[in-house]
């Protein structure tokens, strides 16, 4: 939350077309993603916060949190929450004195008759003169282990660390707070395969579409660290391996959180000091999550286009089940080419080429080698009001030069319609996987009413999909999302 200006070098990230979230996902500094009863949460500086009433993608004003402050975080503890936030500090009010504190709530539904904070309680303070300051705090919470810490601290000292009682929020008894890092603020702990990480976010804020903000990370088997990074600097001496710096058209990442939405599809939060397609306002972005050798890595969400659709499995291309037409070619005996002889480009298969041929109404889908051919060719359209999920709205699968629908069909097939007509069945869910390939899911299975949380398209065989349960462990419910040169 500091506004203090370093040198950094920025790394360019390419994320979807599709930045920001939809609505007015306007915020500074937002907390980890909270999810409570269907709805999501975020809170910001100020006294407010978000909610998601449509799966997480169209955000608006709403959430509520007495205390004011800056730089909240929330974590859910069995069957209550816990927030965290900053009262001064940051330099806020002209000094570094400041206080974290901690307060529980059953819901964070503001119309639940449930909803009461419970007073807030002071786990950590900066006076002011000493080397750190209490703002930015960053909760981590680990069920197995029921044991809780909050992070905090700006460039004005050192980042600190201190585990808290999850029963009442409290310091724990006889533990003082300890320094784990320099040169950066907005931290946030996560705890991943025996792994301790530690968030932080580097550069400068609060400078609009000149802010330098990114989000770098270090490790420890130890909670206490230290805080290695890839190339084993300590964050006590300022290192750090860049986790994300800029977006599409935004800039200034900051303040990360982590939500695990299934096994091997997780998602990071932040906001962009920035948006450039939003008046250069800084918004709440969420964005995918991956990991590789043991370090997260914002990932990519899918950009509208035309793709082919490869199985994990064996490579092999999603396909509408069409007869093979050959491409006429003058060919020549490799033996009897000239070397001088003019060569011509050739185009690929066109769609005026074969689309007559093709069988009207339904067509089956089928996996077969990809060959630049029109029945391979997928367009991929973003269908932003029929809501959406973590990070992007729901999408349409056509196949390129037609509506032929890419549809959730009866007894768990996967078949073309000949017409899109906007049904649940022919919407469409596209997230990352922690692995960097995608899972695919329709929103709704054929017959019934509600949204599918469960089955996903996947490959039963080398050149058979169909409907399948979520399984992160076998390459079957994996999809490759492939851009070519036409």
């Amino acid at each position: 939350m500091a506004k203090k200006f370093v040198s950094t070098i920025l790394t360019v990230f390419s994320a979807g077309v599709l930045c920001a979230q939809t609505g007015q996902p306007y915020i500074h500094d937002p907390s980890t993603l909270a999810e409570c009863d269907g709805k999501y949460y975020t809170f910001g500086t100020g006294s407010g916060g978000l909610i998601s009433e449509d799966g997480g993608w169209t955000w608006k004003g709403g959430a509520e949190r007495p205390g004011g402050g800056a730089a909240p975080d929330v974590v859910k503890i069995k069957d209550r929450y816990l927030v965290a936030y900053s009262a001064t500090g940051g330099g806020l009010g002209g000094g570094h004195y400041g206080r974290i504190l901690t307060m529980w709530n059953k819901t964070l539904d503001p119309k639940s008759p449930d909803f009461k904070y419970s007073k807030p309680i002071e786990v950590a303070m900066s006076d002011g003169m000493e080397d750190c300051d209490a703002i930015d705090a960053g909760l981590l919470y680990i069920p197995e282990q029921n044991r809780l810490w909050v992070s905090y601290g700006t460039y004005f000292g050192n980042i600190r660390m201190v585990e808290l009682d999850p029963e009442t929020g409290k310091r724990l008894e006889g533990y003082e707070p300890i320094d784990i890092a320099i040169d950066c603020e907005a931290t946030d702990l996560l705890y991943r395969d025996g792994w301790f990480y530690l968030l932080g976010t580097h550069g400068t804020c609060c400078d609009g579409v000149n802010s330098t903000y990114n989000i770098v990370v270090g490790r420890s088997k130890d909670v206490k660290g230290p805080y290695l990074d890839n190339v084993n600097r300590d964050m006590k001496q300022g290192g750090g391996k860049m986790v994300v710096a800029t977006g599409d058209r935004a800039v200034g990442a900051g303040h990360f959180g982590r939500f695990v939405v299934d096994e091997g599809i997780e998602v990071m939060s932040c906001h962009w000091e920035a948006d450039f397609n939003q008046g250069g306002r800084s918004v709440l972005a969420i964005l995918p999550l991956t990991w590789k050798n043991g370090w997260p890595k914002a990932g990519e969400k899918i950009k509208p286009g035309v793709y082919e659709i490869q199985s994990e499995r064996r490579g092999y291309a999603l396909e509408i089940a069409t007869d093979f037409v050959r491409i006429p070619q003058d060919r020549q005996a490799w033996w009897k080419i000239d070397p001088k002889q003019k060569v011509d480009t050739l185009k690929f298969q066109q769609l005026s080429d074969v689309e007559k041929n093709w069988k009207k109404g339904d067509i089956e889908v089928r996996l077969s080698d990809f060959m630049f051919r029109p029945n391979q060719n997928w367009k991929i359209e973003a269908v932003t009001d029929k809501g959406g999920y973590l990070g992007n709205p729901y999408f349409k699968i056509t196949i390129e030069g037609t509506d032929r629908a890419l549809t959730a069909a009866e007894n768990f097939e996967v078949k073309a319609t000949e017409k899109y007509s906007g049904l649940d069945t022919q919407l469409w869910r596209i997230e990352q996987t922690i692995d960097g390939n995608y899972r695919i899911m329709p929103k709704r299975l054929a017959g019934e009413n509600s949204d599918n949380t469960k089955f996903v398209l996947y490959s039963i065989g080398d050149s058979t999909p169909i409907l399948k349960e979520w399984d992160y462990n076998t390459d079957n419910s994996k999809w490759n999302i492939v851009k070519h040169d036409k």
